[in-house]
């Protein structure tokens, strides 16, 4: 599924292509993805302007003038492409074949930017996990955003806050930091990329950075400062293109390239210095990549 770095590259790709103009059509052609679409959907967003397209953890967020905000999941295969004039191609160096079924070619808005270009954005779909809902109130207060917790992505989420949020908590730290009400947007492959960084062991309490003393609060420094680097590392590069995700424009992000510990099972830790080995293990029914010589 993809994770916050590649729901920012979408938005980032979309954005100069949807803010600012007009929807003129638009075309549901089935009457849900993984939930129904909202009543009136296409009838509620026709002829209306985009004023902005945000994110919220892993949701796509677009606001229309005098209309409800439209709030968009990916799921774990949903992909935007951006269709250019008469051009059916799309735009981009492919580096994995995405689907270009139009069978799965679900949602199609149709829009005219400020500068009267014509654009056509596709949602596509193969597994139909994605959704699109209405918000009719700002979208924080939507149940779907409204439990989230602090955004990953900015300096409030430092030392200070996670010895807030860990205290006491006798979860597995990988656990603590993949629950959505308290860091949102955080997934499963960025959780390990920082834990490395950070030499932290996916498996110990969370709690136990918490506690009082300088050794904790080092840890929790440097665990803030990992998180919010490896986040920015990956929207930087594009994100982390596993092998479902796609930019709107049909490339692929380049940051698994980059990846120390993902999916790197029996590979020798990058740490300089260190002699262990990647290792692989199951929590939650997730896999989890780390070095026990280096991750304590």
């Amino acid at each position: 599924m993809p994770e916050l770095p590649e729901v920012e590259t979408v938005r980032r790709g979309l954005q100069p292509v949807l803010e600012g103009a007009r929807i003129v059509k638009v075309e549901a052609r089935r009457p849900d993805l993984r939930f129904p679409l909202p009543e009136r959907f296409a009838e509620r967003l026709d002829s209306r302007t985009v004023t902005a397209l945000g994110r919220r953890a892993k949701y796509l967020t677009m606001h229309v003038e005098d209309g409800p905000v439209l709030i968009c999941h990916l799921g774990m295969t949903g992909s935007f492409r951006i269709e250019d004039g008469a051009e059916t191609a799309t735009p981009g160096s492919f580096h994995y074949e995405r689907s270009k079924d139009s069978a799965h070619d679900h949602v199609i808005f149709d829009v005219v930017s400020a500068t009267q270009a014509r654009h056509r954005i596709v949602f596509n779909d193969p597994r139909r996990f994605g959704f699109m809902l209405f918000s009719e109130t700002p979208p924080d207060e939507h149940p779907m955003l409204a439990g989230l917790g602090v955004e990953p992505t900015g300096n409030a989420l430092d030392a200070d806050l996670l010895a807030t949020l860990f205290r006491n908590r006798k979860a597995p730290l990988k656990a603590a930091l993949l629950d959505q009400r308290m860091i949102a947007g955080l997934g499963n492959i960025y959780v390990c990329e920082a834990l490395w960084r950070a030499g932290l062991s996916p498996l110990r309490a969370a709690g136990t950075i918490a506690v009082p003393g300088r050794k904790a609060a080092a840890q929790r420094e440097k665990l803030a400062a990992s998180i919010r680097a490896v986040i920015a590392d990956a929207i930087a590069a594009g994100g982390s293109s596993l092998r479902d995700y796609m930019h709107t424009d049909g490339s692929l992000g380049y940051f698994q390239h980059s990846f120390a510990v993902y999916d790197r099972e029996g590979e020798p830790c990058p740490t300089p210095g260190c002699a262990g080995h990647v290792e692989r293990i199951v929590q939650s029914g997730r896999s989890t990549f780390y070095c026990r010589a280096c991750q304590k």
